[in-house]
Order: C-alpha cells, then sequence, then structure tokens
C-alpha cells in the first residue's frame, strides 16, 4: 500500500497524559438506558472477517464509484487542467478515497485508546461496562478500514487538525473530556461522513463497511450524549464556559480538516486553487456543513448551548442543525445496516443454489 505523505509524527505518536484511575464500589444496576446500551453492545458484537465479503473487489481509480462531480475541486482551474486525462481523474479519486478512509482509520484508533482511557477513568460502573463494549467495537472498526486501505492502496498521515483535537482531548485529566471530544466531537463529525459516503457510494465493499461500522457509531454517540447529560446538569458557570470554548474550538478545527491541504500538496496540484475552490464550492460548503448534523443537536442536548456556542454554530451555518432528531437517524443507521446483511445472506443463498445446480448439471 502507498503512503501519499510522509507522517511528520514518524511510526508513532506519544501523548503525555495525567489521569487518575477511578475504581467504583458501588455494584448496584446503575442508570438503565447506558445499561440497555451495555447490552445491546454485547448483542451486536460482529466479526469484521465474517460479515463483511472481503472476495468483493473495487477499482482503485474509483473506489466509491461515485460522480466526479462530487469531488471538491470539480469546476476549478485544476480540474480544467486534468479533466481531460482519464490516468490522472483515476489518481484523483483513488488519493480522495485513500485521505477519507486514512483519516476515518486515524480516528478509529484514537477512539480505541480514548475508549479505553475513559474505561480507566469514568468514575460509574455502568459507564465503564459499555466503554469496555465499545473499546472492542473500536479495534473492530481499526482492523476493518485497515482492510479496506489495502483495497484502495493508497494511505495518508494523520490531518494535523484531527491529531491536534486528539492531542487537546487525550492531554485533559478531567474524565468528562475524553467523551466530549471523541465521543460527541470526534464520533459524531465521523458519523455524518460515514452516512454521506454510505448515501453517495455505489461500491458494495466501502458501502458495507460504512454501514456497519456506522451502526456501532450511533451507540457510542448516545453514550455519551447519556452521560454527560447526567453529569452536565450541575456545571458551575465557569466549568460550563471553559466547555462551550472546547467545543467551539474543536467544531473549527474539525471543518478545518476538510481543507485536505496535504492531500493536494502529495497530488502535486495548485495547493491554492484546490483550497479556495473547495472553500467557496456550494456543493462542498453542503458537504462540509452537513457533517456537523449530528454535533450541534447533541451539543445542545447536553447543555452546552450559551451563546458562545450558538454564535460560532451561526458562523459556521450549521445552528438550524439544532433540530435534527438524532433519534431517528439512529434508528436509521440500524435499519440500513441490519438490510444490508439481509440482501448479503440473500445473494449468498442463490450462490449457492446456483452451485449445486451447476454441480447436477456436471454429473
Amino acid at each position: 500500500m502507498e503512503s501519499a505523505a510522509e507522517n511528520p509524527a514518524g511510526r508513532g505518536w506519544e501523548v503525555p497524559a495525567e489521569h487518575a484511575a477511578r475504581f467504583s464500589w458501588e455494584y448496584d444496576s446503575g442508570r438503565s438506558r447506558l445499561l440497555s446500551l451495555y447490552q445491546k453492545g454485547k448483542d451486536k458484537q460482529w466479526d469484521a472477517t465474517e460479515r463483511i465479503d472481503w472476495s468483493q473487489t473495487i477499482d482503485p481509480g474509483n473506489p466509491l464509484g461515485v460522480p466526479d462531480e462530487l469531488l471538491p475541486i470539480y469546476g476549478s482551474r485544476t480540474w480544467d487542467r486534468i479533466g481531460r486525462d482519464e490516468q490522472e481523474l483515476r489518481r484523483a479519486r483513488q488519493h480522495f478515497a485513500g485521505w477519507q478512509f486514512s483519516q476515518f482509520l486515524h480516528g478509529e484508533q484514537g477512539a480505541l485508546i480514548t475508549t479505553a482511557r475513559i474505561v480507566e477513568s469514568v468514575p460509574d460502573l455502568d459507564s465503564k461496562f459499555y466503554a469496555a463494549t465499545q473499546t472492542m467495537d473500536e479495534a473492530r472498526h481499526v482492523e476493518t478500514f485497515t482492510k479496506l486501505l489495502d483495497q484502495v492502496g493508497v494511505t495518508y498521515p494523520i490531518n494535523p487538525q484531527l491529531q491536534e483535537l486528539l492531542n487537546q482531548t487525550l492531554r485533559d485529566s478531567r474524565w468528562d473530556m475524553a467523551y466530549l471530544g471523541m465521543q460527541v466531537l470526534i464520533e459524531g463529525l465521523a458519523l455524518a461522513a460515514f452516512g454521506t459516503l454510505r448515501e453517495l457510494c455505489q461500491t458494495q465493499l466501502p458501502k458495507q463497511v460504512l454501514a456497519f461500522v456506522m451502526q456501532d457509531e450511533a451507540r457510542h454517540v448516545a453514550f455519551g450524549r447519556l452521560a454527560l447529560k447526567d453529569a452536565y446538569a450541575d456545571l458551575t458557570a465557569a466549568e460550563r464556559a471553559d466547555r462551550e470554548e472546547f467545543v467551539v474550538e474543536a467544531c473549527y478545527l474539525m471543518r478545518d480538516r476538510l481543507r485536505q491541504r496535504e492531500m493536494w500538496e502529495a497530488l502535486d496540484y495548485d495547493v491554492a486553487d484546490c483550497m479556495e475552490y473547495a472553500e467557496n464550492s456550494p456543493a462542498w460548503q453542503f458537504y462540509r456543513n452537513s457533517l456537523f448534523t449530528r454535533i450541534v443537536p447533541c451539543i445542545r442536548d447536553i447543555g452546552l448551548w450559551g451563546d458562545t456556542v450558538q454564535k460560532a454554530y451561526a458562523d459556521m451555518g450549521v445552528l438550524d442543525y439544532a433540530g435534527v432528531n438524532i433519534e431517528g437517524l439512529m434508528a436509521q443507521d440500524e435499519v440500513i445496516a441490519e438490510s444490508l446483511d439481509t440482501r448479503q445472506a440473500d445473494g449468498a443463498r442463490v450462490a449457492e443454489v446456483e452451485e449445486t445446480i451447476a454441480v447436477g448439471v456436471s454429473v
């Protein structure tokens, strides 16, 4: 698998952190909704080597099978230069998918490490239970995206803005900041990005990967939302203001991540033209804003909804997402994943019948 750019952090990255490991001696029943999520987390464990049909192949020159109009530089001066060169178009499509899935992969490893931190640091036993199931989920997601990227054929280092957000989340010693940074913000953005690609993708393998991972991630965001809603009910004004400031900074970081500078540099395109065009393209602005559909209503629901946050979301053009029905989106994620399971099982049965018929004919 080709590495499109050198990783400035080398082969690894160490984040110094100080936090307390918390034990709980209260082995009572806990909160029913969190325990329900814990039960669902146990019930919904799956094996990536069995649930996903890895015999399916993808075309590295168009891994997602999406129209070129969806590429962020479609219509730019750079596009005018490369648009008639099929080999260069195949390279651009491959790098676009490689960059997207690489950032998903790095985010999943961040979630794996952060969730392990939550098991250790969160004070409530019911939260430790659920976080333990999520840790297994995140390991499976790292495995799954690694396998998918092997077929795409191009990988990228972690994006600087994502790395900075992970750095801030992991270095903070307060247990709730791991929830806020990872469960609500990073996972919320990932869910929306996965969902957009899942709907647009015309290639079965990445579509399956995205749908099955989303089925887990929807529970993870629900976990952070439930836990923080309880915890933040008693924040002081100063504590609430501090967390709202973190939310605003993190959301701008995540928005800026989508400018993809390192991809344009690796492709040796006109970086200024690509970034300016993607920044001002109505289609790409819509896509970028839609990635906050899960974050904004969640932030409102957990009570971090002061003037500073609302002003920032208005500036970003995403304030109207506050009214999105998160529960409805989660239910839809579940239905789509289960339908892909059914479709794959039906296909396997058809193939088995056809193989049996072929054997009978040959006798």
